[in-house]
C-alpha cells in the first residue's frame, strides 16, 4: 500500500512533497544437511540412549547439529534414532519444521524412510526434536540400496515457519545532484570575490588566488608563495591565447571544458595540452592526450608527435608510434611540411621510431 501528497502555493516556491509506504513480507527459510555415517557396524554397541552427534552446520542464519543414536533412543534398542538440536547457544526462540530422510545410493530421498515433523518451537528450554523409531537397525542392515560398504547417509530438510512481519519504509528525501561546479562556474563568470586579474593579450580575466592555487601547483607558488605575483593584483601572462586561457579557467573552476566547436577542437587541444603542462593541470593534460589521440592522421602525427615528446605525453606519443608502423603513413610523414620542423626539434624520435618498429 502506498499514498502520497502534494502541495503548492503561489509565489513560485517549490511544491511540498510526501510518500509513505507499508511493505509485507512473507519470509520462508530453508536448507538442507546431509549426514553420512561412516561405519555403521562401528558404532553399533554405543549404547542405548548415547547419541553421537555432528558438526554444527548453519541453515536460516541458525546453528544446528544432528543426534545419531546408533542403538536407539532411551527405551527403544531395536531403532536407529535420529534428531535434530539448535545450538545451545542460541537463545532466541524459532518456529520449524523439519525432514530427515534415508538416502539410496543415488543421493534420493526412501519415501518408506522419511519422517516429516509437525512444527516445533526451538528454544533454550527446547532445543532438540526428532525421531526415536526413524528406521528399525534390521532393515537397515537389509536394505543393499541405502547400506553399502557399512555407510549410509541421512538427510534433514529445515524448514523455518513463514514470519509475516510489516514495517514501514520513508519516503526518500529527493537529493538534487550535485552543484558545486556550478555554482564555481558562476562565480567565475561573475568575478565575485575576485582578488588577481590576468592579462593576457588584449583581455583580462578576474579570478580567485585560492581557487587557482588549491587546482595547480605552479599558482600555488605564484599566487600564495614568495614570487612577486603574491602582491600583484594584476598578472601578465605572454605566450597564451586568451581564448586557451578562458577555456582553461573554466576548466580550473569546473573539472570540465566548454563547448569547443569540432572544427577548433584539434587545435585547441594542442593549445590547452601546453598550458596544462605549463601550470601542472595534470587532468587536463590528460584530457587532451585522449583528445588527440583521435585526430592523429598524416596531416597531424608530426605536430603532434613533437608535442607528444616535448611534454612528455607518454601514450600520445606511443599512439603516434602506432601510427607510423604503417610503411605508407611513415611515407606520408617524411613528405609532410611538418617533417623537417620535426626532425630539427625532435630529432631523436626517428631512433626510438626505429627502435619500436624493431621490436
Amino acid at each position: 500500500m502506498a499514498n502520497s501528497s502534494s502541495s503548492s502555493s503561489s509565489g513560485g516556491k517549490q511544491p511540498t512533497r510526501s510518500a509513505s509506504a507499508i511493505v509485507a513480507r512473507a519470509v520462508p527459510v530453508s536448507g538442507s544437511h546431509d549426514l553420512k555415517i561412516d561405519g555403521y557396524s562401528g558404532a553399533k554397541g554405543l549404547g542405548n540412549g548415547s547419541c553421537i552427534t555432528s558438526e554444527l552446520f548453519s541453515i536460516g542464519g541458525r546453528l544446528w547439529r544432528l543426534q545419531y543414536y546408533p542403538d536407539g533412543y532411551s527405551g527403544y534398542p531395536d531403532w536407529i534414532s535420529i534428531y535434530l538440536c539448535l545450538d545451545p547457544a542460541d537463545v532466541n526462540t524459532i518456529n520449524v519444521q523439519f525432514e530427515i530422510s534415508l538416502l539410496d545410493q543415488d543421493g534420493n530421498p526412501v519415501s518408506a524412510y522419511s519422517k516429516a515433523s509437525n512444527t516445533c518451537t526451538f528454544s533454550k528450554q527446547s532445543g532438540s526434536y526428532g525421531f526415536w523409531q526413524f528406521i528399525k537397525k534390521k532393515e537397515l542392515e537389509e536394505s543393499a540400496d541405502c547400506l553399502k560398504d557399512d555407510v549410509f547417509t541421512v538427510r534433514c530438510v529445515i524448514t523455518m515457519a513463514k514470519e509475516i512481519f510489516t514495517e514501514t519504509i520513508p519516503a526518500p528525501v529527493v537529493v538534487p545532484p550535485p552543484d558545486v561546479l556550478q555554482h564555481l562556474g558562476q562565480l567565475l563568470s561573475s568575478g565575485d570575490g575576485a582578488d588577481v586579474t590576468f592579462e593576457v593579450g588584449d583581455e583580462k580575466f578576474p579570478a580567485h588566488r585560492c581557487m587557482l592555487a588549491a587546482r595547480s601547483s605552479v599558482f600555488k607558488a605564484e599566487l600564495l608563495g614568495t614570487m612577486k605575483e603574491k602582491t600583484d593584483a594584476s598578472v601578465r601572462l605572454d605566450g597564451i591565447e586568451a581564448k586557451v586561457f578562458k577555456a582553461m579557467l573554466h576548466f580550473v573552476y569546473t573539472d570540465s571544458l566548454p563547448h569547443i566547436d569540432a572544427g577548433d577542437a584539434a587545435v585547441m587541444a594542442q593549445h590547452l595540452l601546453v598550458v596544462a603542462d605549463r601550470f601542472n593541470l595534470g587532468r587536463l593534460k590528460l584530457m587532451c592526450e585522449d583528445t588527440l589521440r583521435s585526430y592523429i592522421d598524416t596531416s597531424t602525427v608530426a605536430t603532434i608527435w613533437a608535442l607528444a615528446e616535448q611534454h612528455g605525453c607518454g601514450a600520445l606519443k606511443d599512439a603516434c608510434f602506432k601510427f607510423l608502423a604503417s610503411l605508407g603513413n611513415f611515407k606520408a610523414l617524411t613528405a609532410s611540411d611538418g617533417f623537417e620542423h620535426l626532425m630539427r626539434s625532435c630529432p631523436s624520435l626517428l631512433k626510438e621510431l626505429a627502435a619500436n618498429l624493431a621490436t
